[in-house]
């Protein structure tokens, strides 16, 4: 196993790493609305949630020396699941033309009450 940490992504906020290479895959850890300039959450509806957290994980990603297009998995937490369509929008346009699975679940309440939380799992 390995550990990665993405100098582009925001800081963990906790005691885990941005991911872990294991085996021919990585593991991130869930990523919610922070800017990594500032390590401050973003202002902003699901839209922008939803692309700041796909923008730190793509970040890990490409840290890990993997890409989007080998993102087998996904996981989105949301904190309304009425928001699935506009996140579903801003999740399209970045995964285009490859669709991963994914599993997307309303959950009673996110870290620091953002609306939205994914985490990935890439082939490497």
């Amino acid at each position: 196993m390995e550990t990665v940490f993405a100098p582009e992504a925001p800081n963990a906020v906790g005691p885990y790493c941005h991911g872990i290479k294991h085996g021919d895959f990585l593991f991130t850890s869930g990523q919610i609305a922070f800017d990594p300039s500032t390590n401050q959450l973003i202002q902003g509806d699901i839209q922008d949630e939803a692309r700041r957290v796909l923008q730190n994980l793509e970040a890990i990603l490409n840290a890990a020396g993997t890409n989007k297009e080998k993102v087998v998995k996904v996981t989105v937490f949301l904190a309304d699941m009425d928001d699935f369509a506009k996140m579903n929008e801003v999740y399209e346009d970045f995964f285009a033309p490859h669709t991963p699975a994914r599993s997307c679940v309303q959950v009673a309440r996110l870290p620091l009450d953002v609306k939205v939380e994914m985490e990935m799992v890439a082939a490497l």
